[in-house]
């Protein structure tokens, strides 16, 4: 099970609570009437999480703390973990305690799990396109705002390795930052000069749009990671081979199921597709008494 550790900072214990917190006030408001009007205070009730598709289940850590956090009495009994692979018919746990709260958490657990598990699913099913080379699978920032932290989590438990998780701990000078700043050379400078300013420490990529950016980015030097963009397989083999190990590589850019396999193939060492988070179909999964 992928669960919050050092090695995923954004991950804490603090922004998961900050998370749960701030969904469900946005769901809950003032109260749940629904089930403040039609269940009694005292009802006490069970319910289990229902798979009703095929995919990789994600969420199974963070349904627990939802739970917890509309009621500590809940008691939650998971049954499968993070990463398992699922079928309809499936139970992922049961809960069990006060009615009321029960229905009060369950559709934020849905949402939240539903999505993840569905990035999960495709991003495991892109990883085996990927067999046989040692190309990995990277996320992007084309995240749904306020919900980055499960959709980059959920990307972890399919096998994905997350890229940056914001604008504030790496550095990325893509096709617009060159531009405005008037070329390779003087992204880099300019980026270098405001790091020693700043005395920040951060990774530096550079993205190239042909070969001759790959080969200003190789004599400006002073980076960690040249991204290749919107390059088809034959100019990313010409980048690799011009790059010759000198830099990791990232082919990033309208990069499908379809393509992934052939541009790993290329050598390159990273493969970014946004689509991991942005154009995903959820896991099918309910919420039923029992």
């Amino acid at each position: 099970m992928q669960t919050p550790s050092a090695s995923y900072s954004y991950l804490t214990p603090e922004a998961l609570t900050t998370f749960i917190r701030t969904a469900l006030a946005e769901d809950v408001g003032d109260g749940d009437h629904s089930a403040l009007a039609s269940i009694p205070a005292d009802a006490r009730n069970r319910a289990h999480l229902l798979v009703k598709g095929e995919g990789i289940l994600a969420g199974m850590a963070l349904a627990p703390l939802i739970f917890k956090e509309v009621d500590a009495s809940l008691v939650v009994t998971p049954l499968l973990a993070d990463g398992d692979r699922v079928k309809h018919g499936d139970i992922a746990l049961t809960v069990e305690g006060p009615a009321r709260s029960i229905l009060t958490a369950e559709r934020l657990v849905l949402n939240c799990m539903q999505r993840m598990s569905g990035i999960a699913t495709y991003t495991a099913h892109l990883n085996t396109l990927l067999a046989g080379t040692s190309a990995k699978l990277l996320d992007t920032r084309k995240t749904t705002p306020n919900f980055r932290i499960c959709e980059k989590w959920a990307v972890l438990i399919g096998g994905g390795v997350n890229h940056r998780y914001g604008l504030f701990d790496m550095i990325i000078l893509k096709d617009n930052h060159v531009d405005y700043a008037g070329g390779i050379a003087q992204a880099i400078a300019a980026t270098h000069a405001y790091l020693a300013k700043t005395g920040r420490q951060l990774p530096i990529e550079i993205e190239t749009r042909s070969l001759d950016e790959v080969q200003q980015a190789l004599d400006a030097g002073g980076i960690d990671r040249i991204m290749l963009d919107n390059m088809n397989p034959d100019q990313l083999r010409e980048a690799v081979e011009l790059i010759a190990g000198r830099f990791p590589t990232e082919a990033s850019g309208g990069i499908t199921e379809k393509t992934i396999a052939e541009v790993a193939r290329t050598g390159v060492d990273y493969i970014s597709v946004g689509a991991l988070t942005h154009s995903v179909k959820s896991l099918d999964l309910s919420l039923k008494a029992f």
